[in-house]
């Protein structure tokens, strides 16, 4: 670990005295070392002078401070470093040197003409973790291409499986590919530090986009052809159903799976039609129904209209149906379990002013997540990070810090 695990200091998570540079940017790296940052470690995010893209992104208080940003960089301490002068890297060498983990996501090419390469930090650092987050693994004809998180939406099939379902290819409106993409980051970096820690050994870890989401999206949808040769044809057909839900009600809509022999025999008893399972072969088991499963989802949307969402939520707890009404995101600071769990807290920023955060989401006896800095401003602690190894310089605009 670096210097800072042998301190004695009050435990803020399970990775408290781990020392993170992070030269990520825009989602998916960002995403990976906030959850990092969140699990205790110290993050130092290292920025060019213009800063983070996403600082720009949608509305805000003061310029570079945007929602995006904002949400995917708390707990981390900002440096603004330009690499791209010899003073700038030295700086970078000098953290790297005290730190456990470098991870980034700029392209393969732009690291190596910055000599920032595996073998030059390993020289510098021989037990360092060192991460690359990037779109095409090595070795494939796409290696080293840009990508975002709509193009490897398209690339993964992950856009073709809308096309499945209503004959209209499009991208599911979340950043999914980079968010997927950063939880595997974040559970390779852990990975490593646990065999560091049995072995002493540093390493390099690389995480594709396209080899990470293929393998998500195969996961459900590889079907038959998951045996060779096949023995069908792919997609899971639950998923690709048009009638998976959510089904309309009386006033608005509901998210019901009625999956068991158990729940489908208790809710066509409510309907009226209690011998369906017996009479249908088509909805006889639950295997069967899910290789009906457009045919089933049409039988549930034909009778859900005739009940109010709240009368079919009551409906689904009595009989263990699992339920959900249809919420928009609005109303979700206002859901009364995430009110119960502490989910959301407003806390202040010293720029920003008052913040909406999110907690995060995992509990642990020992060792607690906490948030203990909101997002930093650019350069913020170029100062501070960099008097702490001995490289700070007042008025060395090498460094691109400037403050």
């Amino acid at each position: 670990m670096s210097e800072q695990s042998t301190q004695k200091a009050p435990l803020h998570g399970p990775l408290h005295g781990v020392r993170v540079i992070d030269l990520t940017s825009v989602v998916m790296g960002p995403s990976a070392t906030q959850i990092l940052g969140d699990l205790g470690a110290d993050v130092i995010k290292v920025e060019h002078p213009e800063g983070d893209s996403v600082r720009g992104i949608g509305v805000n208080r003061h310029a570079g401070m945007g929602p995006l940003y904002l949400q995917n960089n708390r707990n981390k301490r900002s440096v603004v470093l330009d690499l791209k002068t010899d003073a700038g890297r030295d700086a970078l060498l000098e953290l790297v040197r005290k730190a456990d983990v470098f991870v980034y996501n700029i392209r393969p090419q732009a690291i190596e003409r910055l000599r920032l390469g595996y073998h030059d930090l390993a020289t510098v650092n021989p037990g360092l973790i060192y991460a690359a987050a990037v779109a095409y693994g090595r070795g494939g004809p796409d290696a080293g291409k840009p990508v975002y998180d709509d193009i490897m939406q398209a690339a993964a099939g992950v856009s073709n499986l809308f096309h499945r379902v209503d004959g209209a290819p499009r991208n599911a409106p979340v950043n999914l590919c980079d968010r997927v993409t950063g939880l595997y980051l974040t559970i390779s970096i852990l990975s490593a530090l646990f065999h560091r820690a049995l072995t002493g050994k540093g390493q390099e870890i690389e995480v594709p986009m396209l080899e990470t989401m293929v393998q998500f999206v195969l996961a459900d949808h590889i079907a038959g052809h998951a045996f060779q040769p096949p023995l069908g044809e792919m997609g899971y057909m639950r998923l690709l159903s048009r009638f998976r839900g959510p089904y309309p009600t009386k006033d608005g809509h509901i998210c019901l799976v009625v999956y068991t022999d158990r729940h489908w025999r208790a809710f066509t008893r409510l309907i009226g039609d209690p011998d369906l399972l017996d009479r249908d072969p088509r909805f006889l088991t639950q295997q069967i129904r899910t290789t009906n499963a457009e045919l089933c989802g049409q039988y549930l949307a034909q009778y859900t209209p005739s009940r109010t969402t709240a009368e079919w939520l009551e409906f689904c707890r009595e009989i263990d149906i699992p339920a959900s009404p249809v919420n928009a995101i609005e109303d979700l600071f206002e859901l009364p379990h995430l009110k119960a769990v502490g989910m959301f807290s407003d806390m202040e920023h010293h720029t920003e002013g008052t913040l909406r955060v999110a907690r995060f989401p995992v509990t642990f006896s020992e060792t607690p997540a906490t948030i203990r800095r909101l997002a930093p401003n650019l350069g913020e602690h170029t100062e501070e990070v960099l008097r702490e190894v001995g490289e700070w310089t007042p008025g060395k605009d090498a460094l691109g810090a400037g403050r």
